[in-house]
């Protein structure tokens, strides 16, 4: 730490300070001082209610916990009854309907995929923003979606006959989303505008044209040799390419050289489970790197061979409308940003007590302010054509904590000049207690929120730890097809649906988490939209191409108007405990959980520990590649603790399973060379005493979460970095 600049009743790390005064400040219209007196007014106001907020979560889940501790016959009805007279069950608030206003387009109009990405990379966080539109060729030749069988294999130069294969999918998508009135696009010679009309000449010397006529709607180059065809499918966007000179487009009897699709219609920047972001030189590079995405002028310079690349965002794209206007579409998807929950506290400001202020509050004001750059138009791109900020805030424990969040971002507003509801909320339902109220959840953010979600891997961990005490859990694999999380599922759906979310907000569904495996994810990934989702996370801008085609497949509006006559109430099934009745699982199966479970912990902890890295492809014990982040290490830590905690495994027999697991870690990264084994000398290794404490201490962490052990070993490993032995 470089010092600190007293300020007000404010003590700001030198390097945030500086920063937030040279760049983040500049062009906003805000007096630099007034700014950081106002900042320390609202920490004086606000910190004490957060303080008080995360109280009340360690007093409910003593309650809890003590219930279950002396109830060992568990009856619902009285279980239920508990829970409402301690205040964890909220009374449900009357109907309603959300009034939130100036909600872009991608949000209200386009179904689409949803990205979400570690911004302290700028490298990943500017392919994220640029992931608007993807090469649907690149998508497939790339991926296990094409078969490698029949000489088709991805290895070495261009393979024509994977290529072949590529096209043939291709083409069947445009036959199934595009149909033409005849033939098929596959006999296509020539794409042609003829008097506001796609004239398509077929093989035959047939002329043709789209089925559904209103489809097209646009085109680059001239009327009669267009370079680009603009299609228009359930709110999505196809651009067909045309160039007979290039090499793909040379062995197309129309000359098309790739199908682009409109992919990630929005992309949630995270300053929260990916990013290992502890103390304020890493604060401030997530901060910078969001001013630049704002300002638009985020670069990111890297080595591709003996090549240096520069990275930039993507400009518009502009076409001839059927009328002869012009037609812009954004290059770039639009943005969230997710700051953190209210738990942590973070060293990069301090209040006048020299207290660490709540990292919630502080990623709120900065990452508002530097938002208002793109609301001024200072920089080259806006995100929101509608003058909107959209903040994705997790980990929130019911209905208090989401009307805090709101009281925060008036706050924000006002010490901003921004007008009231301009920052947009979007409350993540991970947590049991907020499953359970969502409905009241919704309400005290009803004027400003954007966004709802569910995400099986946080909702597991709190699931988990919530009933701690209430027995032995399932196996992870079980959890998925458990009765709590069906119905969890649903209820988010029912619930944003009955309170107005169709056409005005997002309703999310979770990641998938096998960036490797996407012909399984097209198998999958349907069933979110099937379930009523308008968007869906997916790890990779190549994933969010290939999710796009569920989209053009789907129409989720349809879905959704189906789903509003559904009228069940889903709240005693979410309070179905997922604990094991009959333990008669196998000694095998028992040392198969813990390995499972050990193996993924500790090949995400020593990444994040010793590398900062908070979101990559860790392989599993099978060595398959898994998309990891906190939400994943918390399930896992919470699973240990709670099978350690009722006695289905020996402290002896976990802590030798998770040094075998540590020798498998250490394998699988032999090959890079900042990497610090954790075997032999576990005793000296900071990752897997980080490890450890998950899992030993993991019942005694507020809400399961590993954030404070995480933060903890991180600056202990900064602080003494280790050379690889």
């Amino acid at each position: 730490m470089c010092g600190y600049v007293k300020i007000g009743n404010l003590q700001v790390a030198k390097v945030l300070y500086d920063f937030v005064n040279s760049e983040a400040l500049r062009e906003t219209g805000l007096d630099n001082e007034k700014f950081w007196d106002d900042f320390g007014k609202l920490v004086s106001d606000l910190a004490p209610k957060n303080k008080a907020l995360l109280i009340e979560r360690e007093e409910l889940q003593k309650k809890i916990d003590a219930w279950h501790r002396e109830n060992d016959a568990f009856e619902f009805n009285s279980y239920k009854s508990f829970l409402e007279n301690i205040g964890y069950l909220e009374p449900e608030v009357g109907e309603f309907t959300i009034t939130t206003t100036n909600i872009d387009d991608a949000i209200t109009h386009q179904a689409g995929p949803q990205l979400v990405v570690p911004i302290d990379n700028a490298r990943y966080a500017i392919n994220a923003a640029n992931a608007r539109w993807g090469s649907l060729y690149d998508a497939l030749y790339g991926t296990d979606v094409i078969s490698e069988e029949g000489g088709a294999a991805k290895e070495g130069s261009y393979n024509p006959v994977r290529g072949g294969k590529v096209i043939a999918f291709a083409k069947n998508f445009l036959d199934e989303n595009f149909p033409l009135q005849t033939s098929s696009h596959q006999e296509a010679t020539t794409y042609a505008v003829v008097s506001g009309r796609l004239d398509v000449t077929l093989k035959s010397g047939e002329t043709t044209g789209l089925k559904d006529s209103f489809k097209f709607v646009g085109y680059q180059g001239t009327a009669e040799e267009p370079k680009a065809i603009l299609l228009k499918n359930n709110g999505l966007h196809v651009e067909m390419q045309i160039d007979r000179n290039h090499p793909i487009g040379k062995t197309d009897a129309a000359g098309v050289k790739d199908i682009y699709l409109e992919s990630a219609t929005s992309t949630i920047m995270d300053c929260e489970d990916s990013v290992a972001a502890v103390d304020a030189e890493d604060k401030t590079l997530v901060y910078r790197n969001w001013l630049g995405l704002n300002r638009g002028d985020l670069t990111s310079v890297f080595s591709k061979g003996e090549k240096k690349i520069t990275r930039s965002l993507n400009p518009d794209r502009t076409y001839t409308g059927l009328n002869g206007e012009e037609i812009t579409l954004s290059g770039r998807v639009l943005m969230f940003v997710r700051n953190v929950g209210h738990l942590m506290t973070n060293n990069a400001i301090l209040d006048e007590s020299g207290q660490e202020v709540p990292e919630g509050i502080m990623d709120g004001v900065l990452t508002s302010l530097m938002a208002k750059h793109g609301l001024l138009g200072n920089g080259q791109y806006q995100n929101s054509q509608k003058g909107s900020v959209y903040i994705v805030k997790p980990k929130m424990h019911g209905s208090k904590e989401v009307a805090f969040a709101n009281e925060l971002f008036n706050r924000i507003e006002d010490m901003l000049d921004l007008k009231r509801h301009t920052l947009k909320i979007g409350v993540m339902d991970e947590e049991r207690r907020t499953s359970l109220n969502l409905k009241n959840c919704i309400y005290e953010v009803r004027e400003r929120i954007a966004f709802i979600n569910t995400g099986f891997l946080d909702r597991t961990g709190d699931e988990i730890h919530t009933s701690m005490e209430a027995g032995a859990m399932i196996r992870k694999g079980e959890m998925k097809v458990s009765p709590w999380l069906n119905s969890y599922e649903k209820n988010n759906v029912r619930i944003g649906l009955d309170t107005g979310f169709k056409g005005k907000a997002q309703i999310g569904k979770g990641m998938w988490a096998m960036p490797d495996l996407m012909a399984e994810m097209l198998k999958q990934k349907s069933g979110h939209l099937q379930a009523g989702g308008n968007t869906a996370w997916v790890p990779s801008p190549t994933a969010a191409t290939l999710h796009a085609l569920h989209y053009h497949a789907i129409d989720v509006r349809k879905v959704q108007e189906e789903l509003q006559n559904e009228v069940k109430n889903y709240r005693e099934d979410i309070l179905q405990i997922p604990i094991a009745g009959k333990q008669n699982w196998s000694t095998a199966e028992i040392q198969e959980e813990l390995d499972n479970s050990a193996q993924t912990l500790l090949g995400y902890v020593v990444r994040w520990v010793e590398q900062g890295v908070g979101c990559s492809k860790v392989p599993d014990i099978n060595n398959v590649a898994l998309m990891e982040d906190r939400a994943t290490l918390r399930i896992s830590s919470q699973m240990l603790s709670n099978w350690l905690h009722h006695g289905i495994c020996t402290k002896e027999q976990m802590l030798d399973t998770l040094k075998r697991m540590a020798q498998i870690v250490d394998k699988q990264n032999a090959g890079d060379p900042l990497y610090n084994p954790m075997a032999p000398n576990f005793d000296e290794s900071i990752a897997f005493h980080a490890a450890c404490d998950l899992v030993f201490k993991g019942k005694e962490q507020p809400s399961g979460y590993t954030e404070p052990i995480l933060h903890r070993s991180r600056l202990e490993a900064k602080d003494k970095p280790h050379v690889r032995s």
